[in-house]
């Protein structure tokens, strides 16, 4: 009889954390000031502790895991390794599907791996307060959480969308100390300017990034740092304790190898803490497809050029050489909210230019209708951003069905969708509309990163 799920003992939870930077085939393009000139480590310390900027430009292949870190972590890791046998026999597909279930941490979603890791060592450095930007919420209660435990005053910024479509996420914030205010908000000079310019915008991560980077910059005392859920080198290095236990797990399950890996990509940090491991596999000769799903309503990876352009839409951000759909960029109010972001994160927009992964997008009633499929024989209610990583999942299944070939499938079930039950309804009474991002939109919304230098 299969296993439903591969559980690790504690002694077993990895002990480094894996750096992708090390093994990409080609130099990284450099983090720039607004000059166009090479960013110097230093002149970013008044954003992030110089603990987190020493782990953000290295090249060492392994980076340990501090031990309280590591205790902390283990409150809900190592995560289970879980079969999707149900699915499997509704398809009647030779392929094996394996997920790794991120939902089991205190706030519901993989987000926690890195707001341990980051609290901690703002803490570590001093520092009293941190600021952040949220889109569904998953990382904005990821980080209250973390603050909560390690005892750091937490102020989140969420993308008002969100705020509005998903109250109960701030309710999980101030449960755990953090004070949330929906962007873009009057706390900040950013956010009036774009109040008074745009007053009815859903806003975008772009805004919410602003704002927190701007609120940390003006703290006299100097006490604030910001913190990002996604996109940054060192997030995508915590998140590789994913990847790291799933190949423990696939070996007791007795798989040789994993043939497809999947997950859904917004800024990158689940996608990438899943497949970095399997990337690594990849560049030293293993055949792998590895495929990150993003919205047709937002697809950076699949219709935006690789580009320099700023994290943020005030332009308080170093400049980033990735994939874009332009700074200025504000997505349609989309259910999966953790993945409307206008950029990529730098190390995954490498691996993509070197063809080491493969693209795709889907529309959101394609992945609710997933979504629904997976509840009713999965029996789990996944969060909209796991959705995309199902629907694709089902069609590789579905291909494997087509081909006769027995196939390993891993995908990171990235959080679950109990706050995310009005997208469900809108799904089921019919009211969501399938979207992909126009043309005309792309080019009038790449023009903001028209002037800016260009990759060499």
């Amino acid at each position: 009889m299969p296993f439903n799920k591969i559980v690790l003992s504690e002694k077993d939870i990895p002990k480094k954390w894996y750096n992708l930077a090390a093994d990409l085939p080609g130099p990284m393009q450099p983090p720039l000031g607004p000059d166009g000139k090479s960013l110097k480590p230093e002149m970013l310390g008044r954003i992030f502790p110089m603990n987190i900027i020493e782990q953000e430009v290295s090249t060492r292949r392994w980076i340990d895991i501090p031990e309280e870190v590591l205790r902390m972590l283990c409150l809900w890791r190592p995560a289970p390794l879980r079969r999707a046998l149900a699915l499997e026999k509704f398809l009647k597909t030779p392929a094996r599907i394996y997920y790794k279930d991120e939902s089991v941490s205190p706030a519901g979603s993989h987000k926690p791996n890195s707001a341990v890791a980051q609290a901690w060592y703002n803490k570590k450095f001093g520092i009293r307060r941190v600021t952040t930007e949220t889109g569904a919420g998953q990382w904005g209660s990821a980080l209250a959480f973390a603050c909560s435990l390690i005892g750091l005053e937490c102020k989140v910024y969420m993308v008002r969308i969100s705020f509005d479509q998903k109250p109960l996420r701030k309710t999980m914030m101030q449960i755990w100390g953090a004070k949330c205010v929906a962007s873009p908000s009057r706390d900040t000079e950013s956010g009036r300017r774009i109040l008074k310019e745009m007053p009815h915008t859903p806003g975008s991560l772009g805004i919410a990034i602003s704002e927190a980077v701007e609120d940390a910059l003006s703290d006299p005392k100097r006490r604030s740092r910001y913190t990002l859920g996604s996109v940054l080198n060192h997030v995508l290095l915590h998140q590789t304790i994913i990847g790291l236990e799933a190949k423990k797990q696939l070996k007791l399950a007795g798989e040789k190898k994993a043939d497809i890996i999947i997950g859904c990509a917004g800024g990158g940090s689940n996608f990438a803490g899943l497949s970095f491991p399997f990337i690594c596999d990849k560049i030293h000769g293993k055949k792998i497809e590895i495929i990150p799903v993003e919205p047709t309503a937002c697809p950076t990876l699949t219709k935006g050029p690789f580009a320099y352009d700023f994290g943020d839409t005030a332009g308080l951000t170093p400049l980033l050489a990735m994939y874009t759909l332009g700074h200025g960029f504000v997505p349609e109010p989309i259910h999966a909210g953790g993945l409307r972001y206008h950029g990529m994160a730098p190390l995954v927009s490498q691996a993509a230019k070197k063809g080491l992964i493969s693209p795709r997008s889907y529309d959101q009633v394609k992945c609710y209708g997933s979504a629904m499929l997976w509840a009713r024989t999965e029996g789990s209610i996944c969060a909209p951003e796991t959705s995309h990583a199902i629907a694709c999942v089902i069609d590789e299944a579905k291909k494997a069905k087509k081909e006769a070939r027995q196939k390993v499938i891993l995908f990171c079930y990235s959080g679950h969708g109990l706050m995310d039950l009005a997208g469900y309804d809108k799904f089921l009474s019919g009211n969501l509309k399938k979207y992909k991002l126009p043309a005309h939109k792309l080019r009038r919304s790449l023009e903001s990163i028209r002037g800016l230098p260009e990759i060499k």
